[in-house]
């Protein structure tokens, strides 16, 4: 699939937004979609530009047989989810009801919210109104961690990772929010079936948790935001976080293959994003084991993804 659409917070881009979306399905071999598809992006990206925080971007991620729409903004609010969501006439006549309208037209739908923003979904229905998704999935990530309770070894280790190349990090940070909600979704659905969905969602949240406890992290997010291409950054980190990296390092692999082998529509992680996530999360075992610190030494280009 082509990478997301950009949008900016103007009421012509609900317009941009359906045309792109139909020629998404049209791709996909799957008109049947599009009329439940337009309604609930529609509204979808109208709420995003009247409450959310821009930047907006929408995608199509899921699979051919199960396509999913999805709009993403900054803001950490979840999506009002009142109303009744079986009486058509009523919502057809109600202007900004939200996720009741695209429940009408969806299989099923929901939100995932973390300290980036919040993504709204919807798997479009080839039978609007038939079967109405009236429970949706809303996810707040940091509603679980507090309801998990990870316990953290709260010594601090120094991590050094020179030459961060920050844009390329950032667009790897892009990829594993993606395939991190990709498989949860799974995981929800079928926690018997895809192990490996299981296993990263469970890891995600000591890793959160873990990020709460280290010191320094801010240092990235500045770089990344004034666009710098690389930042020398020094890290305390929990000394739980060198094994919790080691076990992300594999998994992350384990669950790129596991995407490419399911013909998921989630972009697969460039050559550079792996390269880097090997990198980086060599260092924590590294410099925990008493080496040296190494600094990056590929490119702090972004590397188009190959297709």
């Amino acid at each position: 699939m082509r990478e997301a659409l950009h949008l900016d917070p103007d009421p012509r881009s609900v317009s941009r937004a359906r045309d792109w979306v139909v020629g998404e399905l049209s791709d996909l071999g799957r008109p049947d979609l599009v009329d439940a598809a337009t309604l609930g992006i529609s509204e979808l990206v109208t709420n995003a530009i009247l409450h959310a925080e821009p930047p907006i971007t929408v995608a199509v991620l899921g699979s051919r047989e199960r396509p999913r729409v999805e709009v993403r903004d900054r803001s950490k609010r979840p999506p009002r989810t009142g109303g009744d969501m079986t009486d058509a006439d009523a919502l057809m006549r109600t202007v900004g009801r939200g996720m009741a309208i695209v429940a009408l037209y969806s299989q099923a739908w929901g939100a995932d919210v973390s300290p980036d923003g919040k993504v709204v979904w919807f798997v479009p229905s080839p039978d609007p109104g038939v079967d109405v998704a009236e429970s949706g999935d809303v996810f707040v990530l940091e509603e679980a961690i507090e309801e998990l309770g990870v316990a953290v070894d709260e010594r601090l280790l120094d991590v050094h990772l020179l030459g961060m190349p920050a844009q390329v990090f950032a667009s790897f940070r892009e990829w594993y929010a993606e395939i991190r909600r990709e498989l949860r979704l799974l995981a929800f659905a079928h926690p018997d079936r895809f192990p490996v969905a299981t296993e990263l969602v469970e890891l995600t949240l000591q890793t959160e948790t873990e990020r709460r406890h280290a010191r320094g992290i801010e240092q990235l997010d500045n770089a990344i935001r004034s666009g710098a291409a690389t930042v020398d950054l020094h890290y305390r980190v929990p000394a739980s976080s060198p094994a919790t990296m080691a076990r992300m390092n594999d998994l992350l692999a384990r669950a790129d293959r596991f995407c490419r082998d399911q013909s998921l529509l989630t972009m697969p992680a460039t050559p550079q994003q792996l390269a880097l996530l090997d990198w980086y999360a060599g260092e924590f075992t590294r410099q925990a084991a008493g080496h040296e610190p190494q600094a990056w030494s590929g490119s702090s280009v972004v590397e188009p993804p190959t297709t």
